[in-house]
């Protein structure tokens, strides 16, 4: 999953909520330490559903649970499980099925795919309504030499300001958030409280690099039926910045990863193999014809897809979509997010407002990375027979990544570059999810009980596979949820917050707790 850093500056967004019973929600537990906030009241349970007495004794359990909780999640953390290097991936599927027949899953199976296993599994609570969960049990590469603390090895840190935190490769992304969750599920049976809503789980281990086959797990029938009888689709999710804030999405952008790859072999000129350099002048390169190829794709700033018929499909922002960007410009701060981006100027140097509208409604072509010949210290004269581009397209509703492939495709040929090599990698279509959505409402309305009043924007600008959900045949609404805090997901010291020294955000056992809020709000929900 793909992050972004929000700071708020105040003024608030409208947005209509279905009729939810508010009575359904939790009644006042004053937030101890280990939740990281200062005492709030919360609404009251829904007769016969969850007493104030039950609260309290499923508080007591999150805070007695705390070094378990806390344990459980260094354990998943030290077992690697990178998808791109096929490490550790039968072990922390195998880790991660353990976790959900700990939790209380019943049914626990794993299912195999063209490439990674996926997960599946159910809890039946005999509740009237289920929930449907999605969780990545995979991880980012990382490089030890650019830690300060070793990537697997899940250190508990303490940060100036923040607090405890774990540091760890998937901290944040996407193990922390996921054991936070489990931690719920185990405070409310350890409480010896019924689940208020009944679980269809399922999990890949290949989201980072595309979840290329996570539709073979979705769509497999006795899965797909089981996500059919569900009301909705959640992921859990560390959504609160520095200052406490949350933004949420109604959906994301689609993603398509791709390898461009020229050589004098493909090509049928140019070296097949590296030569020295001095024949430049009477051989071709292949690099510089990848290079030509590339600069095909964009305008010549680099800005805007040329490619014909890539975005012919996509949808143009509502007026709906526009209002909610208006607020949200109004309530983050500009100046914070360029400083944590680190850049100076948005392209073309467009106002504030304008580059939000930009980053969620664009299509875009992205240069991910470039590597030919030699790249060592010192220089090494030759002529490099191959040279390889790795190229992100992001989508918007309503393209397909398949249409964005094929269109790129018919483009090179077009442009006399048939002979470059596209592999797509891994990637998926946009996902949309309903404003006035289950999902959606009670995630605002639990955030608002807890003193947050969220941002709410059309699309998040990364990617995750929730059209496998939100399209045809389930079109089940979907989304993130979760209080609690992390940063640096794909980056070196990426850590998630344990133990919150800041009364605005909260910390693991806080985080457990906002689960169970929603659970109880998605019970009750119209």
């Amino acid at each position: 999953m793909s992050e972004t850093k929000r700071e708020p500056e105040g003024g608030e967004l409208e947005i209509p909520l279905c009729p939810v019973d508010r009575r359904a929600f939790l009644q006042g537990a004053a937030a101890s330490g280990l939740f990281g906030a200062a005492a709030l009241a919360l609404p009251s349970w829904a007769s016969g559903v969850a007493p104030a007495d039950d609260m309290s004794a499923i508080q007591k359990e999150i805070e007695k649970r705390h070094d378990e909780s806390v344990q459980r999640l260094q354990e998943w953390i030290k077992q690697p499980s990178i998808a791109a290097e096929n490490r550790g991936m039968n072990e922390g599927c195998e880790l991660t099925m353990r976790m959900l027949r700990e939790a209380g899953f019943q049914q626990v199976t794993k299912v195999p795919t063209d490439g990674q296993p996926g997960i599946f599994a159910t809890l039946d609570a005999g509740a009237p309504r289920t929930l449907a969960l999605y969780f990545m049990y995979d991880v980012k590469q990382a490089d030890p030499a650019e830690w300060t603390s070793p990537p697997f090895d899940a250190a508990l840190v303490d940060k100036p300001g923040l607090g405890k935190v774990i540091v760890g490769r998937g901290a944040v992304n996407q193990k922390g958030p996921e054991a936070t969750f489990l931690a719920a599920l185990h405070a409310m049976r350890g409480a010896g409280k019924k689940l208020p809503v009944n679980f269809v789980f399922v999990a890949e281990g290949e989201e980072e690099i595309g979840s290329p086959h996570f539709p073979q797990v979705v769509r497999k029938p006795e899965i797909a039926a089981a996500l059919k009888k569900c009301n909705g689709v959640y992921m859990p999710y560390a959504s609160q910045q520095l200052d406490g804030m949350v933004t949420m999405y109604l959906g994301a952008k689609g993603v398509v990863e791709l390898e461009l790859t020229s050589s004098g072999v493909l090509w049928g000129r140019g070296p097949k193999k590296d030569l020295h350099s001095s024949n430049k002048a009477r051989v071709d390169s292949p690099a510089w014809h990848l290079v030509e190829a590339l600069a095909t794709l964009v305008s010549p700033d680099g800005n805007t897809p040329v490619v014909e018929g890539f975005a012919a499909k996509a949808r143009p922002l509502s007026e709906a979509d526009k209002k909610m960007i208006e607020v949200a410009a109004k309530r983050l701060s500009e100046a914070e997010t360029m400083k944590a981006e680190g850049v100076q100027h948005w392209v073309h140097d467009v106002g504030w407002q304008e580059s939000i509208e930009m980053l969620i409604s664009q299509p875009t072509i992205n240069i991910e990375g470039l590597v030919g010949g030699y790249t060592g210290p010192g220089g090494k004269t030759i002529l490099p027979g191959k040279a390889v581009a790795k190229i992100d397209m992001r989508l918007v509703p309503d393209m397909t990544a398949a249409e964005a492939l094929a269109a790129l495709k018919a483009h090179l040929a077009k442009q006399g570059f048939a002979d470059i090599d596209v592999h797509m990698s891994g990637g998926y279509d946009p996902t949309s999810t309903p404003a006035d959505s289950a999902v959606i409402q009670v995630a605002a309305e639990v955030y608002k009980r807890n003193g947050i009043d969220p941002v709410i924007l059309p699309r998040l600008a990364g990617s995750w596979p929730g059209y496998v959900f939100t399209s045809d045949p389930l079109r089940l609404p979907a989304g993130h949820f979760g209080l609690g805090h992390g940063n640096g997901a794909h980056a070196p010291d990426e850590y998630y917050l344990i133990e919150s020294a800041n009364p605005k955000v909260k910390g693991m056992g806080g985080g457990a707790l906002s689960h169970v809020e929603f659970l109880y709000g998605l019970a009750a929900a119209g």
